[in-house]
């Protein structure tokens, strides 16, 4: 399946994800540095992390939205699409 939406040929949606999903594994490392550590500014770090990571989720939805409508119904592939999203 092709992609619907797209900047310069390129896929939006897969060029967006690996944001979200970085800041969030990141925040898990601050986190486990604030646990062995016991630093305070770690916390709030990993809070705007969790922040960004969220933002960038809410970025990246609208275009795996459109590319999700784009999949033929009754499809394996819509299915995984709506557990996904």
């Amino acid at each position: 399946m092709e992609s619907r939406a797209k900047l310069l040929g390129h896929p939006i949606h897969q060029m967006l994800i690996p944001f979200p999903f970085g800041l969030l594994a990141t925040a898990v490392i601050f986190d486990i540095i604030y646990l062995i550590w016991g630093n305070p500014t770690m916390t709030t770090v990993s809070y705007w992390m969790i922040y960004a990571g969220i933002i960038g989720a809410i970025i990246a939805a609208p275009f795996g939205l459109i590319d999700w409508l784009a999949i033929p119904k009754n499809t394996r592939a819509k299915t995984i699409g709506m557990i996904h999203g």
